[in-house]
């Protein structure tokens, strides 16, 4: 390329550069309240955000969880009515889900009360909890799964208990629930007659979990169910 094309070639890049640079320019003009109050917008709602999680949330979720203390204490000796509803002094977890709604005690609360209903029998409003509970810890998501499972397990249903046994030992697979709710499965497909089924989950134990408390028992529920299929 000779010196005066590509001098021209350059001339015609700068003049397109100018032409954008102009555009934007006459955007901005035309625009430019429209900005600022985008700007301003995205900036109070920033400050807002940071404001009510460091003033009202966070304060809140500490004040909630110190209110908790007294209902794990009962759920942790089985007096599950009184987890639940407090004792007069103290709250239960249905208040902290209904008093500090939006925060972390109440959803862990959930999880509580889900659980501790499901033990008094009252299996559908123990659902209801523990499906609405945010599933984000490895051990709680599996084991709020797990509880599904024995409620539907309890009230006949099956195949849902089935399912949410399946999701429960699939959930963040770890060395103490996924077993455990292996083991569960397998006895539930025992108890439908598929005990191919219940032969494999038993199988996966031994070979993937053997040093869990289900794997050292796992060869009887091995020859059980090879023995019935």
């Amino acid at each position: 390329m000779t010196k005066s094309k590509k001098r021209k070639e350059d001339n015609k890049n700068i003049v397109v550069v100018e032409e954008a640079l102009s555009k934007s320019e006459q955007f901005i003009e035309r625009n430019q309240n429209l900005i600022v109050y985008s700007v301003a917008i995205v900036v109070i709602l920033i400050a807002g955000y940071i404001g009510y999680t460091r003033f009202i949330l966070e304060p809140r979720e500490r004040e909630g969880m110190a209110e908790m203390f007294m209902a794990e204490k009962y759920f942790q000796n089985e007096d599950f009515e009184l987890a639940l509803e407090g004792d007069g002094e103290y709250p239960g977890f249905l208040d902290i889900i209904s008093d500090y709604r939006m925060t972390k005690p109440a959803n862990l609360s959930r999880y509580y009360a889900g659980i501790s209903l499901i033990r008094l029998g009252e299996y559908e409003e123990g659902i209801d909890h523990l499906q609405s509970f945010r599933k984000r810890d490895q051990i709680l998501g599996a084991m709020a799964y797990g509880a599904i499972g024995d409620a539907y397990w309890e009230m006949g249903e099956l195949d849902r208990a089935e399912r949410y046994y399946r999701r429960a030992y699939n959930y963040e697979p770890n060395n103490l629930t996924t077993p455990l709710f292996l083991l569960k499965a397998g006895l539930l497909y025992e108890q439908m007659g598929s005990y191919d089924a219940a032969l494999e989950r038993y199988e996966r134990i031994r070979r993937e979990y053997p040093e869990s408390t289900e794997g050292r028992d796992i060869d009887k529920y091995i020859a059980r169910a090879r023995a019935s299929s």
